[in-house]
């Protein structure tokens, strides 16, 4: 039976409208990147890579990703998907937008371990009186590395005062 095409699947099948879009936004994306990094100078040094180098990098892989998305679309047609649960994606934007609220009067260890504790809800773990602490311990320790080791600016609020004049208290 050669020649035959098994029953469903035929010539008039679509492509996976939701694949399409996803490969569409891909591709835009990679575009962006790829007329930002050209507008970028490109002194390779004796390595011959330059700053425009990445940026291409990424842009290629998107690009090619893009492309593969664009042939499993039309290849594999349209795809059952599970329905999504909303309740971990509000808790995830809920606390990115707490995040973003709260980092500058707050500062980042305290903006940053309310989103480790919004997240970690999302995930399943719904305790916020443990989580809650763990993540401003956690978000404390990484501000303390970016900004005394690696003398990086993140926002301070009055948490991360309170450590560095302890630190300074502590010094001779």
């Amino acid at each position: 039976m050669s020649g035959s095409t098994p029953q469903g699947s035929g010539a008039t099948r679509r492509p996976d409208g939701a694949t399409l879009v996803a490969a569409l936004i891909l591709a835009g994306i990679a575009v962006v990147i790829w007329r930002d990094a050209a507008r970028l100078p490109q002194a390779g040094g004796y390595a011959g890579v330059g700053p425009a180098d990445v940026p291409r990098w990424i842009a290629l892989g998107l690009a090619g990703l893009s492309l593969w998305s664009l042939v499993e679309a039309f290849r594999s047609g349209k795809a059952e998907r599970e329905a999504q649960d909303t309740g971990p994606i509000l808790w995830i934007v809920g606390g990115l937008a707490a995040q973003l609220a709260l980092l500058s009067t707050a500062g980042f260890s305290i903006a940053t371990g309310l989103l480790f504790a919004a997240t970690a809800a999302a995930f399943g773990k719904r305790n916020l009186a443990l989580t809650v602490p763990v993540g401003i311990t956690f978000a404390l320790v990484v501000y303390l590395l970016f900004a005394g080791l690696l003398k990086l600016s993140l926002p301070a609020g009055p948490l991360e005062g309170l450590v560095w004049d302890l630190f300074r208290g502590a010094k001779p």
